[in-house]
């Protein structure tokens, strides 16, 4: 069943997931490049095992480090996924059926289930992102905190890719400290600048998005702690970007 599709991963320590990642797209893809940002743990050992190409490569940001995987592709079809992502069988049947000699189309996209341990995620579904495209004609953004393949002209698939986001709520609690200092950098970078009741009314709304307009109320409690979760980070991303811009202020004063 397999196709001219390269698969592309990056990697930092994922030798828990590496081994079921790759044996996954291998069901559809003829090659397999991992780019790897030098992990101290068995994922190049393992993924070199089991045939794929490994290039170790400094971290460019996700989209930076995504886009580069490109140049070790022998195929101009690049199948993007995640080292805790895996295409659900009838994805795998979808992408098989797929006439890729022929279309017109840039790209393809999937929807993603995303989970904290065992525990299915519904608000953050259906997270659509394009995974499936034509490097000669579209590729991820390099700037930004998050890459996505830049393009309108792909089709939106009804299959499902399986996310394990999180091994935990601890974990999730760790990295939205990170993101929301990290995303607070780049939107200050790029001009944008937040007022005083900013904080206040994007908390809010995180919670009201992940709660009601998404469906988390119609859940169990973990619904409850990533709405909570996501108010919190939305609203110390602003926090953040107040401070920057108080900051900023205080250098030009003293200058």
């Amino acid at each position: 069943m397999q196709k001219a599709i390269t698969a592309t991963i990056i990697t930092l320590n994922e030798e828990k997931h590496i081994r079921d990642v790759i044996l996954n797209v291998q069901e559809i893809c003829d090659e397999v490049v991992i780019v790897d940002s030098f992990s101290s743990d068995k994922t190049c050992d393992i993924a070199k095992e089991l045939g794929a190409i490994v290039v170790q490569q400094k971290y460019l940001g996700d989209g930076g480090q995504k886009e580069f995987c490109e140049k070790y592709a022998r195929n101009d079809w690049l199948l993007s996924i995640d080292a805790d992502e895996r295409f659900e069988p009838e994805a795998i049947e979808m992408i098989g059926s797929l006439d890729l000699e022929s279309t017109t189309l840039d790209g393809y996209s999937f929807r993603r289930k995303s989970f904290i341990g065992k525990k299915y995620i519904r608000q953050w579904y259906p997270d659509r992102v394009v995974r499936l495209y034509n490097r000669t004609k579209c590729s991820y953004n390099t700037e930004g905190e998050h890459g996505a393949v830049q393009t309108t002209n792909f089709e939106a698939l009804d299959v499902d890719m399986l996310h394990y986001s999180f091994d935990s709520f601890g974990t999730l609690v760790q990295k939205a400290d990170r993101f929301a200092v990290n995303l607070a950098k780049v939107r200050f970078k790029e001009g944008k600048r937040a007022q005083a009741w900013d904080p206040f009314l994007h908390g809010f709304g995180a919670f009201f998005k992940g709660m009601i307009a998404k469906g988390g109320i119609l859940g169990g409690a973990q619904e409850w702690h990533v709405a909570f979760a996501s108010a919190y980070n939305s609203y110390m991303k602003y926090v953040i970007m107040l401070e920057m811009a108080e900051n900023e202020k205080n250098e030009k004063k003293n200058a």
